[in-house]
């Protein structure tokens, strides 16, 4: 990869420190904010499990919020295409988008392909140690090709898509993620639940801090 920093360039600026902090966001919504990063491959279900996700979470009474690879693309990262430049500044600024959605106490979900582990954890300095958690949606590239209902690994097949992920530009799988979920075999409720499951134990939510109702639901 390119060793590429990102620097800023603007001068004259002083960070101004709020009176509303994070801690107390976080007390107020009754759960700690977090960045679960969902990665793997297009069509391994980052978008579809991360919904899903929400909306089990959601149901708990949980703050969250998804930013979907493709929905991103439509505005804030509009201007970009798909060169390793490029695909370093878009994960970037997710990166600080997630952050600040942390900082207001939300859980925030993200599905993007990112496959650079270097880009990974680059967000991953971002914010404390707790504050983010890697998931890697696992399947085969031959499951992830036949789910493709867009037609895009077959555009990509014929050379129409160049720096494709996983065809023409290489996908780096996770070293050591928090969760690994297999995305490409078992059912989508089994992988909400292991999700689920690993925010709790990591402390992100609480039973403590949800209604008789909700625990049940866990």
């Amino acid at each position: 990869m390119v060793n590429q920093e990102f620097n800023p360039v603007s001068s004259n600026v002083i960070w101004h420190h709020p009176t509303i902090t994070r801690a107390r966001r976080e007390a107020q919504n009754g759960h700690c904010g977090a960045i679960i990063w969902f990665t793997g491959l297009s069509g391994s279900g980052k978008s579809t499990i991360a919904h899903a996700v929400e909306e089990a979470l959601h149901q708990l009474g949980c703050r969250t919020f998804v930013m979907d690879g493709d929905n991103v693309r439509h505005g804030l990262c509009s201007d970009l295409g798909f060169s390793l430049k490029d695909r370093q500044e878009n994960i970037r600024r997710i990166g600080e988008m997630a952050k600040l959605f942390m900082e207001a106490g939300v859980i925030v979900l993200t599905a993007f392909i990112s496959p650079y582990h270097r880009d990974r954890e680059r967000v991953r300095g971002l914010v404390e140690e707790d504050g983010f958690m890697e998931i890697y949606c696992a399947a085969s590239l031959e499951v992830c090709e036949s789910r493709d209902a867009k037609g895009i690994y077959k555009k990509a097949r014929a050379g129409d898509i160049l720096e494709f992920t996983g065809i023409s530009a290489p996908y780096e799988v996770p070293e050591n993620p928090e969760l690994t979920i297999k995305t490409g075999t078992d059912e989508l409720g089994t992988c909400v639940e292991q999700v689920v499951g690993r925010i709790i134990q990591c402390g992100i939510i609480s039973s403590k801090n949800l209604g008789r109702e909700n625990r049940k639901k866990i």
